[in-house]
């Protein structure tokens, strides 16, 4: 692996660590906020009267939220830096989850998850591209796959959260859970509070001295930032979105769109909506069904662990494919027998909430490392929102197609879905294992990498299969 930077070639430091701790609160507090929503919704109908219309755009608020925020604050942050952003947007999502708990109207509470979808929308280019330029070669995919993990860990602890108020207080705790994201929110602001700007970025607007003193308060007094100025500084691509609409770009935008818009639909739908899934399958009712998706929820953690190591041994392509591709069988068994005994229908969620582990983790490592500097933050913004296109339409259309199809059909539009990103990452992923961040987001090397990745056989080693 050609090296180009102290920051590609520096060993794992008590910074890098600090650093992704950081960073991983933004989607620890994204995944309890949209996770928390999907339990909240059975005492809020009643409380507040939501139509099934309202009850849709509820659920799906937050996520045309993040489609807005993704185009907006990604692009802003490409060009005020990363450091700024970093903390506002923690701002905006903790001061709307505290207004949650006083909303007297449906309209009220829609609006305030369009906000909070904002602020998430922001908080993952931000969070992604700074962490992502700080990152060693060798340990990159793993680190920013660890970002997945604090959201379903945010997820998992809201869950169980709303499991233990609704059987304390019933199904008007509905509140308190909205609004309990406010103790995690202060917490992780604080910690935010001081975080060091992208050397990676200052070198890409010019600003060398400044890049130059970060790194050595980094990395020791004998840093330089000659290798950042040779890739960074260098010709780079057209500014913002025209250039990830065209050519090379155009080709790794598709793919990772796609790839996370087809892995994204089906889990957020199960994440709002989940108790209301387990109940469509004769699966317990009230809170009975919350501690299912309690357990669910979990699973879906211990499915992203394994993949944080075959992404850096067994590599990135491989690990996307085959994941996809286990992913469609639990939405078939569940499509093709949806009345089958209660065991069935808990394995196959069970197994795709361990198979999707891989596109997991992948989501956030990919658009980091396929895009530069000039334009990586727009470009996860905009995957993001397209992302997002499909979790919203899937996520307001799930209790439709529940309610006037059945649980059957709907499993099998899913199975559809996820197929297609399968055979998008059969058609267009490419591998970045090992390489530096300068070689995984350059156009001259594309072709080749394009026909290595073709040659890479995707049936996984014995060692890792298990």
């Amino acid at each position: 692996m050609a090296t180009t930077s102290i920051i590609d070639d520096s060993p794992l430091s008590s910074f890098h660590r600090r650093l992704l701790m950081q960073s991983s609160g933004g989607p620890f507090l994204d995944g309890w906020l949209l996770s928390i929503i999907g339990i909240a919704l059975v005492g809020m109908t009643t409380d507040l009267h939501l139509s099934s219309t309202e009850l849709s755009l509820a659920g799906a608020a937050a996520l045309i939220g993040i489609f807005i925020g993704g185009l907006v604050f990604g692009r802003l942050t490409d060009r005020i830096g990363r450091e700024l952003m970093y903390t506002v947007d923690l701002i905006v999502l903790v001061v709307a989850s505290a207004l949650c708990a006083f909303v007297t109207d449906g309209w009220q509470i829609i609006l305030l998850r369009l906000v909070i979808g904002l602020g998430i929308g922001a908080d993952y280019p931000i969070a992604t591209a700074l962490l992502a330029e700080w990152l060693p070669a060798k340990k990159r995919g793993a680190m920013l796959g660890s970002l997945v993990v604090a959201w379903f860990l945010g997820a998992t602890a809201a869950t169980f959260l709303g499991f233990g108020l609704t059987a304390w207080l019933g199904e008007e705790a509905w509140r308190w859970m909205l609004a309990s994201a406010l103790v995690p929110g202060i917490i992780i602001l604080w910690l935010r509070v001081g975080t060091p700007e992208s050397p990676r970025w200052l070198v890409s607007k010019g600003r060398i001295a400044e890049a130059e003193a970060v790194v050595r308060k980094v990395y020791g007094p004998d840093a330089d930032v000659s290798g950042l100025a040779r890739t960074e500084a260098a010709t780079g691509p057209a500014p913002g979105f025209r250039a990830l609409l065209s050519g090379e770009y155009l080709r790794r935008t598709v793919f990772c769109g796609l790839m996370y818009l087809c892995g994204v639909t089906p889990l957020f739908a199960m994440y709002t909506f989940g108790p209301s899934m387990l109940e469509s399958f004769g699966l317990g009712e009230g809170n009975l069904s919350n501690f299912g998706y309690a357990m669910i929820s979990l699973l879906f953690l211990i499915g992203c662990l394994p993949p944080l190591r075959w992404c850096e041994t067994w590599g990135r392509r491989p690990l996307v494919i085959w994941s996809f591709f286990l992913m469609v069988i639990p939405f078939l068994i569940l499509g093709l027998v949806p009345t089958g005994p209660a065991v069935l229908v808990i394995g196959a969620f069970c197994l795709y909430a361990l198979a999707s582990g891989g596109p997991n983790t992948l989501e956030w490592s990919y658009p980091n490392e396929l895009f530069p500097t000039e334009i990586r933050a727009t470009a996860m913004g905009l995957i993001t929102a397209v992302s997002r296109i499909g979790a919203a339409v899937g996520t307001y259309l799930l209790p439709l197609s529940l309610d006037h199809l059945g649980a059957g059909p709907t499993m099998l539009f899913a199975a559809a879905l996820t197929a297609v990103g399968w055979l998008v990452s059969v058609a267009l992923a490419p591998e970045t294992r090992n390489k530096s961040l300068s070689e995984t987001s350059s156009i001259a090397s594309s072709t080749a990498d394009r026909a290595e990745s073709a040659a890479v056989n995707p049936t996984p080693a014995g060692e890792h299969h298990d």
